[in-house]
C-alpha cells in the first residue's frame, strides 16, 4: 500500500434525520444550546435542513438536523436517523484519487459543492465486488478543509 497523501483531520459534521426536525431542534437547539446558522433545502435531494453549530472558529462541528420534504421519496435522510458523518481532508482530490485506487467505494455524484460551500463528496455505505471497501453501513462524507482548518490542525500534536 502507497503513503496516503492527504490527512483526516477531525469530524467536520454530524447529520441527524428525522420526520420532524422541530423535534430535533428542541434536543439539539433548545436543550443542548447549539446555535442555528443557517437553512438547506433541496428538492433533489429530499431534504429541509436546518445547520446549527458548536464549538467556534476552525474547530467548530456542524449538527445537520434533516428532515424529508416527502417521508415517501428517495433519498431517505430521516433512515438511518444518523444520516451520515462528515470528516475535514486536507487534500480532497488527492484522498479520492488514493482512496479509490485502494478499492474504496464512492457514492455517485464526485467532488461537488456542499450544503455549507464546500467541496465534498461521499464515501458509499457498503463496498461492492469492484470497490469492495465501504462504509459498513455508515455514508461518510469527505470535506475539502479551507486553509484556516488545515492550518489550526496543523498546529496541534501529530496525529
Amino acid at each position: 500500500m502507497s503513503q496516503r497523501p492527504f490527512r483526516i483531520l477531525g469530524i467536520q459534521q454530524i447529520a441527524i434525520g428525522g420526520l420532524d426536525k422541530g423535534r430535533l431542534r428542541r434536543l439539539w437547539v433548545d436543550m443542548f444550546g447549539l446555535s442555528v446558522t443557517g437553512n438547506y433545502r433541496s428538492e433533489r435531494e429530499n431534504v429541509d435542513e436546518d445547520i446549527t453549530v458548536m464549538g467556534s472558529g476552525p474547530f467548530k462541528c456542524e449538527v445537520d438536523l434533516m428532515q424529508p420534504l416527502d417521508p415517501a421519496r428517495k433519498p431517505a435522510v430521516h433512515e438511518p436517523p444518523l444520516n451520515h458523518i462528515g470528516l475535514w481532508v486536507d487534500d480532497l482530490p488527492k484522498a479520492v484519487e488514493w482512496l479509490t485506487a485502494q478499492g474504496v467505494r464512492f457514492a455517485p455524484g464526485g467532488i461537488r459543492k456542499g450544503a455549507a460551500g464546500y467541496d465534498i463528496t461521499f464515501l458509499h455505505p457498503k463496498g461492492n465486488e469492484q470497490f469492495p471497501i465501504g462504509g459498513e453501513g455508515v455514508l461518510i462524507e469527505l470535506v475539502q478543509a479551507p486553509e484556516e482548518v488545515v492550518e489550526a490542525f496543523r498546529n496541534l500534536a501529530p496525529v
